[in-house]
């Protein structure tokens, strides 16, 4: 499937040494690279980046915001849990967002957005998300939300619907290994796309409410 940036076209070297390693410990915590609970090193992720203490420190302070990680006087920090009893908190404020993204984005969307949105689509149904690796579908999955994110226009909305997404995942991650196939969950990205780009706002709107409430229905039926 095709590499996409994740947070648009700057690279990862081009940005502050504290941005790089907020998204690269953000990415590690929502695949459970770092397991929930673990102690969080900030001496030992410094050396594994490449980067001093400062700019880590000040990534987990945005971490621990975004309820990825959580610090505790005098014991340090850890990798927050994943609770699953938080699903549908969390679907609940997907299910109103997503739709209003989508629609954003079928609106507000530029031309050259529209085509990456449907070459991304064709990527996607031309690819055989069966025989890819989970993980590796997972981390796609997350690269086309945060396109529709901002196809949006709406940094406000992108910050929180990633902050949503980012925890929706973990849950997915955790129950990965009980979910026959993510194939289906992937595949649903092509119409929602197509939508997209053809600018039908109430299309799009359907389509990703209906892509969020599939994601608690599947992890629900394997709880």
């Amino acid at each position: 499937m095709t590499s996409m940036a994740a947070e648009g076209a700057t690279t990862e070297t081009d940005l502050p040494l504290s941005e790089q390693a907020y998204r690269s410990l953000r990415d590690q915590l929502i695949m459970l690279e770092i397991p929930p609970g673990d102690a969080i090193n900030d001496s030992a992720l410094a050396a594994s980046l490449g980067i001093g203490r400062t700019p880590v420190r000040e990534a987990l302070k945005r971490l621990e915001s975004d309820h990825l990680v959580v610090s505790y006087p005098r014991r340090g920090t850890f990798a927050t849990r994943v609770d699953f009893t938080e699903l549908a908190d969390i679907s609940e404020i997907r299910q109103l967002l997503e739709p209003l993204a989508a629609r954003r984005a079928a609106r507000n969307a530029s031309a050259p957005m529209r085509e990456l949105l449907r070459d991304l689509a064709a990527d996607i149904a031309g690819s055989e998300p069966d025989n890819a690796d989970q993980h590796a579908l997972m981390r796609f999955d997350i690269k086309v939300h945060r396109q529709i994110y901002a196809a949006a226009a709406n940094p406000h909305l992108k910050d929180v619907l990633i902050r949503y997404d980012n925890l929706a995942t973990r849950i997915w991650c955790l129950a990965l290994d009980k979910i026959p196939s993510v194939a289906g969950h992937i595949n649903e990205h092509v119409n929602l796309l197509r939508a997209i780009a053809d600018g039908d706002c109430e299309l799009s709107g359907a389509l990703a409410l209906e892509h969020v409430t599939n994601f608690e229905k599947t992890i629900r039926t394997v709880l």
